[in-house]
């Protein structure tokens, strides 16, 4: 494995080398920074066509050019590294990538993994129900999806995601008929994905429509939207379903010990949900980082107490249900300040945003930025999100079928073995080899940026520093951009082999 590894290794690093090379003679021919100056009418054009060329090094061949550079990005394996200046800021280029990636992280990272995580949960119940509505409906959403542009998207969220929205809560009453669609619909739905015979989905058609409409009800009955907050009786009530659900799908819900450890923690978690407000008063990232491994930790130890025959596996049922109540305690905690943050004066009433990663001028406490800063993710992370969405399920629901159809699967179930282990442990993780491949390339393509939503958005992350730069010829600033590009896709490649090998052993041995 040692081997795989460095011979990996060995070949991206030459790869990055060659890409750099090129990319730079390109910039190096394409680019030109003194055409703005060569135009000027300045009475002191020559000088600063002297100084520019002396900051670029312009006066020096491409080729020598570039190793002068190469030379700076070597430097970081020492910390002494230099990728130039931008002269078209006066910045250095470290500087103006440090601050581009921040605002990329926090616009597409969160959009990538949500799209992965529900793409690949969608994309399997649709394989494991082909050829039925839900599966049909699910593969037309989905070519749908992945069709639609994303500067439409975009701007379509904020016509009727902010502007609509913020309009909706001056006056967040829904009308009776409103409320019988959207439930009709929500039931129509939900029969179409746990699908089953005629009674069943009659059943659940019936169950979620007539749940759907009392939420409606209430929310629109006691202006909910206006002061929202989830409280411990939601929490424990969702805490009770999730722990459910996630016992039935890794352990099986005969799997009693693994059940009774997710359900404790579930009451864990509510019972220390008052405690928790006088704690949140002092809250910090690393406050909240803190109580989720403390909280992981005690799921943990909840989880080897039951055992069972299996105890890793109620310590991973406890640890993920904690996980996800966690969640939920710390967004009911983030919801509580939703009203003094809409009346704000910076706010006015009007709290989703179409412009900018922060509201300019608004102080507050974590809780208040954290909110502030979801109010300007929510839009362009939902752009993204249905966009990548689509490709995943696809990815993914044609992966799971093409390993549902290989003998093993086959010799799997003749054995006898319930269709959750069938579908879990053998089929599933062969099923994530294709995605392997394709995750860790999205992932690394991120840090590109996402120009035009970025754009529309008028968020500062790399993709708008790029395009900036390569309007304005400053090459230091591009080759920067290629510079974290390029090293994230090499090691997006290097990842994916070692998941690979991960995977199927197959390619380990072959190694």
């Amino acid at each position: 494995m040692f081997t795989f590894i460095v011979r990996r290794f060995s070949a991206s690093a030459v790869v990055l080398l060659a890409a750099t090379f090129i990319f730079f003679m390109l910039v190096a021919y394409a680019v030109d920074p003194l055409e703005e100056l060569r135009y000027s009418s300045q009475i002191n054009k020559d000088e600063l066509i002297e100084a520019r060329t002396r900051l670029l090094n312009l006066d020096t061949p491409p080729v020598a050019r570039y190793f002068l550079w190469l030379k700076g990005v070597l430097g970081f394996l020492w910390g002494a590294g230099d990728l130039g200046a931008s002269w078209r800021t006066n910045r250095e280029t470290t500087d103006l990538l440090a601050s581009a990636v921040g605002v990329t992280l926090r616009l597409v990272l969160v959009a990538a993994v949500l799209a992965i995580i529900l793409g690949v949960i969608v994309g399997i119940a649709s394989a494991l129900r082909q050829y039925t509505g839900f599966d049909y409906s699910i593969t037309f959403l989905s070519f749908l999806l992945y069709s639609l542009p994303t500067f439409w998207v975009a701007v379509l969220l904020k016509q009727w995601g902010a502007i609509g929205f913020n309009d909706f809560l001056g006056d967040p009453v829904l009308g009776t008929a409103a409320i019988l669609v959207i439930s009709l619909v929500t039931g129509l739905l939900w029969s179409a994905v746990i699908a089953g015979d005629g009674r069943r989905r009659v059943v659940t058609f019936v169950v979620a429509a007539l749940a759907t409409g009392v939420t409606l009800w209430f929310i629109s009955a006691t202006e909910w939207m206006l002061d929202p907050s989830l409280g411990p009786v939601v929490i424990g009530v969702t805490g009770v379903g999730i722990a459910f659900g996630l016992t039935a799908l890794l352990a099986g819900l005969r799997n009693r010990r693994a059940l009774y450890a997710a359900l404790t923690v579930v009451v864990l978690g509510v019972a220390l949900y008052y405690p928790l407000q006088f704690v949140f008063v002092y809250a910090t990232i690393w406050l909240i980082l803190g109580l989720l491994v403390a909280a992981i930790g005690a799921a943990f130890v909840v989880g080897w107490a039951f055992g069972g025959p299996d105890r890793w596996l109620s310590v991973r049922v406890a640890s993920l249900t904690t996980v996800f109540v966690a969640l939920l305690v710390f967004t009911d905690r983030v919801m509580r300040v939703w009203k003094v943050y809409s009346e704000s004066s910076f706010i006015d009433g009007r709290p989703i945003a179409t412009i900018g990663s922060a509201t300019p001028g608004l102080n507050g406490d974590f809780w208040v930025e954290t909110l502030d800063a979801y109010t300007h993710l929510l839009l362009p992370t939902t752009a993204l999100l249905l966009i990548s969405f689509a490709g995943y399920t696809r990815y993914s629901r044609g992966s799971l079928l093409e390993v549902l159809n290989q003998d093993y699967i086959r010799t799997a179930r003749a054995k006898g073995l319930p269709e959750r282990v069938v579908v879990v442990r053998h089929a599933f993780r062969n099923a994530l080899i294709p995605l392997a491949t394709i995750i860790p390339l999205d992932i690394a393509a991120i840090f590109g940026g996402a120009v035009i939503t970025e754009r529309i958005f008028g968020w500062t992350g790399m993709g708008n520093l790029f395009i900036t730069s390569l309007i304005g010829s400053d090459p230091n600033p591009i080759m920067g951009f290629f510079l974290v590009t390029g090293t994230l896709a090499v090691l997006a490649n290097l990842v994916a082999d070692l998941v690979y090998a991960g995977l199927d052993p197959r390619i380990r041995v072959n190694a």
